[in-house]
């Protein structure tokens, strides 16, 4: 497959500056990378590519959080949870039409039902802090046809098979051969250690990101100042230091520089 890259958004700083007259302005978002104007193909993104194989050992910020139940085995399957929405956002270049389903054989009650898991999907997409702050970008939920992306909630072991498991870490991934933002029920579940048992927050962060792989960026994006908010393209389910997501990826985009930033589940956070 060849992929075009446009180039978008200048690299921005987490923290407050300080004007010429000596007063604070408000600092900016996390910046993003390159997007991609071509969302089709068949390889998997969102996960680092296969290294020395020992990335769980040598990542504790990776490891999946001590918390809830959750299934291991679904059925391979996924049905849909009914619902659809208006278009949210301008979209003056694209509006995306996403469905939202979960694996069966999965035991949402846990966590409000399948119903709830729709909900927060489409009040995270909603948000302004989400990707519509972006003119350029609409969403809109469908419920019959074909969608260009299904956020389907999974299995851990369907999960591996989705989107691979090189490393031994839970992860979720955007499948575009299978048109599937493929969302970790582990995760889901019990988050990560980066987010500081702010599940709820987690929960925002796993949509945003995955959809953004979806939307075009397919980079991964690296803690841009020391203390800032990290940008929600940053891999945090696996920590929000440079130096950790480096020893993932050790040929990536991300340097090992020594920057942490602090957990951030929004593209527009200051939106």
């Amino acid at each position: 497959m060849v992929t075009t890259l446009v180039v978008v958004d200048a690299v921005r700083t987490g923290d407050p500056t300080t004007t010429a007259t000596g007063s604070l302005s408000l600092p900016a978002d996390p910046g993003f990378g390159a997007l991609s104007s071509d969302t089709s193909g068949s390889g998997v993104i969102g996960v680092p590519p296969q290294a020395d194989g020992n990335f769980a050992a040598s990542i504790p910020s990776g490891e999946l959080p001590d918390g809830g139940s959750f299934a291991v085995d679904g059925a391979g399957t996924w049905h849909l949870v009914p619902g659809s929405s208006n278009q949210v956002g301008q979209g003056t270049e694209r509006t995306f039409t996403y469905t939202v389903e979960v694996e069966d054989g999965m035991d949402t009650a846990g966590f409000g039902g399948d119903e709830s898991f729709g909900r927060l999907v489409d009040q995270t997409l909603g948000n302004p802090k989400s990707w519509t702050n972006d003119p350029r970008f609409a969403f809109r939920r469908i419920e019959s046809g074909d969608p260009d992306f299904r956020i389907s909630l999974t299995s851990q072991m369907s999960i591996r098979k989705a989107c691979g498991y090189d490393i031994q870490l839970e992860v979720s991934c955007y499948n575009p051969g299978i048109g599937r933002v493929v969302l970790n029920e582990p995760r889901w579940v019990r988050g990560a250690i980066a987010f500081q048992g702010d599940i709820g927050s987690y929960r925002q962060y796993q949509i945003n990101h995955e959809v953004g792989h979806a939307i075009g960026y397919q980079q991964h994006q690296p803690c841009e100042t020391e203390g800032g908010l990290a940008p929600v393209m940053m891999q945090q389910t696996f920590g929000t230091s440079n130096d950790d997501i480096a020893r993932l990826d050790p040929e990536g985009v991300v340097p090992m520089d020594g920057k942490t930033c602090r957990f951030n589940p929004w593209p527009y956070p200051r939106s």
